[in-house]
């Protein structure tokens, strides 16, 4: 069971940082602050951990560029808005990256990115790499031409899909309370902390509460949500402060910060089910003997060379099976090449999958991250 211990072994995080933290309450970015945060960010990048920042903050901007007192209402102002910020919100984060010498990579993302499947796995790759190459991602909603999730959206929600998305270990949503309370310590000065607690506790809706400013659009409800769906992949979630200077300090090192939801299942087991449960089957591959040693003992990867035989029509990001000579299910999941593409190179070696399609996405056919055993 993840536990405070283990969070200094960890080494990806998802970190989110709202507009109230970042925007001097409506008067725009305080720069201060978020150069504060960057320097966290930073210091845990030079020690090995690769982030993912999940920030808001461009409509708040655009607000304040604007002279608007107010959060619009109207869907196309708010577009606006966010269009008009994000372009000082994006400049701040690389500026006060580059004094510490790391490189910022901008990825606006909607629902419908993470949805269908092929721009899910383009999404996953990227952010992959960038996180191989030190790159820190500073990830936000693609507000200008969403339409739902200005209206419903949240960042908490997006930040938690991220983490699904880049398999990260620890979710962190950095708030202007101390964390989650057993009721609202803005009307009971004597409301207690939750420092941990598991994520399918039954007291937790009940603590939760709605948004308390005009800026963002969450709150401990939608704290508590985007905890859930992060543990779908077995990622943990702590809400902290954020206005302290050291929060992520503290919390790698484990210290009793903010309130730690700890998911049911470890990482790879949640995914596998999710991956085995919920997603529709869009096609078939036969599989030799091999291959089917490979993934029932050796917990491999899928290769080209192990297949015999593809069945139906599906594009790259499918949910195909893997069946052996008889027809029997042994796994399923995430494909990385369509169906046309997959048929042409079975039976093939992968490092002869370029010569073949004349481009390479994957080494694999089905990575064994993206695989679930039936």
């Amino acid at each position: 069971m993840f536990s405070r211990k283990r969070i200094p072994n960890t080494r990806r995080w998802v970190v989110k940082i709202g507009s109230a933290l970042l925007t001097c309450d409506g008067a725009g970015l305080d720069i201060g602050i978020l150069g504060s945060w960057v320097e966290q960010m930073a210091a845990r990048r030079i020690d090995g951990y690769h982030l993912v920042l999940v920030s808001s903050g461009a409509v708040a901007q655009g607000m304040s560029r604007m002279g608007w007192q107010r959060r619009p209402q109207a869907l196309h102002e708010l577009q606006a808005a966010a269009a008009i910020g994000q372009m000082g919100l994006i400049r701040a984060y690389e500026h006060c990256f580059a004094q510490h010498g790391l490189h910022t990579a901008q990825i606006l993302l909607t629902r419908d990115d993470l949805a269908n499947r092929e721009r899910y796995l383009n999404a996953r790759s990227t952010l992959r790499t960038l996180l191989s190459l030190g790159v820190i991602p500073v990830v936000n909603e693609n507000d200008t031409v969403a339409t739902d999730e200005l209206r419903f959206g949240d960042n908490d929600t997006l930040a938690a899909l991220v983490a699904n998305l880049i398999e990260a270990e620890l979710l962190i949503l950095l708030t202007d309370q101390d964390g989650l309370f057993d009721s609202d310590p803005r009307f009971n000065p004597k409301a207690d902390l939750i420092r941990s607690t598991r994520i399918d506790d039954p007291r937790l809706d009940a603590m939760a509460g709605g948004s308390g400013g005009g800026l963002g659009t969450g709150g401990m409800i939608t704290k508590l949500r985007a905890a859930r769906l992060a543990a779908r992949s077995g990622c943990a979630t702590i809400i902290a402060p954020g206005r302290r200077s050291d929060s992520l300090a503290h919390i790698a090192v484990g210290d009793d910060l903010g309130t730690l939801l700890t998911p049911v299942q470890e990482p790879q087991a949640a995914r596998k089910q999710w991956l085995a449960g919920h997603l529709a089957v869009s096609g078939h591959l036969q599989l030799d003997d091999g291959a089917v040693r490979a993934l029932r003992d050796g917990g491999r990867s899928l290769l080209p060379v192990g297949v015999t035989a593809v069945r139906g029509q599906f594009q790259r990001g499918a949910v195909v099976s893997c069946i052996n000579a008889a027809g029997d299910e042994i796994a399923r999941g995430l494909i990385n090449y369509d169906a046309s593409d997959t048929d042409r190179i079975k039976g093939q070696p992968s490092h002869q999958i370029k010569a073949i399609l004349g481009f390479v996405d994957d080494a694999e056919l089905i990575h064994r991250d993206n695989l679930a055993l039936i």
